[in-house]
């Protein structure tokens, strides 16, 4: 789960998928992966992985920037090259991974997936604890958000089902909670700006909003015509969602406002001010630039499933299919 417009200092207390890539930022300069095979007039270059399964998600640490993929399988973007740096998932079971975040600072790194796999890995020491089903339940779950420092973090899960799935307590066993904040319909992702405020999208054209972490409100968006997948929660009045037929909805606080840019699924949005990414279906790429958004041409054609940016923008999709810029 675009590095925001808040200051480094914020950045450095509360990193998020996209602040955290301000903190990351100095030390990944280097951390150039010269495998590449291809290149764009854009800039996008198609570079080599280890694997040719699907990559779900991928975000920046303390470290260096990694991706989950299906099997339970977990990369990292390494001066070498990408890497495997797990198998299996947190369970060992090789359940696939949709999603991941990081605590502030970027030291741990959140994953979840396929049957309730949760896991918790340290990206300095590559110790992984393994927090999945939480009170047995076994969903999929779809997207996670965390906040607060590693080791006490605060956990939003969101599953198959409808539900948020929360822990107040760094995600230990017997300290879990959930909501329904919906009708039940799945909740594709999950994202918070502060502590205990975010967003979260379903599959039934819903957006909602939190300021406690447990009480969810629905706040858009109306006749949208469009299936969600990808949300970025920037403030309670600066929120992007992205969904099928290539539509944009961009929230100020009171009222959303729509986009068509063509007629691919965008799968993830990533903004910070008036700049940033949207990826999709066919190796579509959008780039946000002072706040208009025009395609980019890239060497791929396979669906692009995640975005995140930093020195280095990253998409990720289908195949193992890794493009930076």
């Amino acid at each position: 789960m675009v590095p925001s417009s808040t200051s480094a200092e914020c950045a450095m207390t509360q990193l998020t998928r996209r602040s955290t890539l301000q903190f990351a930022g100095a030390s990944l300069v280097a951390a150039t992966v010269p495998a590449a095979a291809s290149a764009s007039e854009d800039g996008w270059t198609a570079v080599e992985t280890p694997i040719d399964s699907t990559l779900h998600d991928v975000t920046y640490t303390a470290t260096n920037a990694h991706a989950v993929a299906e099997g339970g399988t977990v990369l990292e973007r390494t001066a070498a090259g990408w890497e495997v740096v797990l198998q299996g998932g947190p369970t060992g079971n090789g359940n696939d991974l949709y999603g991941v975040d990081v605590t502030d600072g970027g030291e741990r790194l959140w994953i979840v997936g396929a049957s309730g796999a949760i896991g918790e890995y340290d990206v300095t020491t590559g110790n992984l604890v393994d927090r999945s089903a939480p009170n047995d339940y076994t969903a999929n779950f779809n997207d996670i958000a965390v906040t607060g420092p590693a080791g006490d973090a605060d956990v939003y899960v969101a599953d198959d089902s409808g539900s948020i799935h929360y822990s107040f307590q760094n995600g230990e066993e017997g300290t879990w909670e959930y909501v329904v904040p919906g009708s039940g319909s799945g909740l594709k992702a999950i994202e918070f700006f502060d502590d205990r405020a975010g967003h979260a999208i379903d599959t039934n054209g819903r957006v909602y909003a939190t300021d406690d972490g447990v009480t969810w409100n629905p706040i858009g968006i109306e006749d949208a015509d469009s299936t969600f997948y990808g949300l970025d929660s920037d403030a309670a009045d600066d929120v992007t969602v992205s969904g099928g037929n290539a539509s944009i909805f961009e929230y100020d606080g009171s009222q959303w406002v729509p986009e068509s840019l063509g007629d691919a699924d965008l799968f993830d949005v990533e903004t910070g001010g008036d700049e940033g990414y949207t990826v999709g279906s066919g190796g579509v790429i959008f780039e946000l630039d002072g706040g208009e958004w025009t395609l980019n041409q890239t060497p791929v054609g396979e669906n692009l499933t995640a975005v995140a940016d930093g020195p280095t923008a990253i998409a990720v999709g289908s195949g193992g299919t890794v493009l930076e810029r």
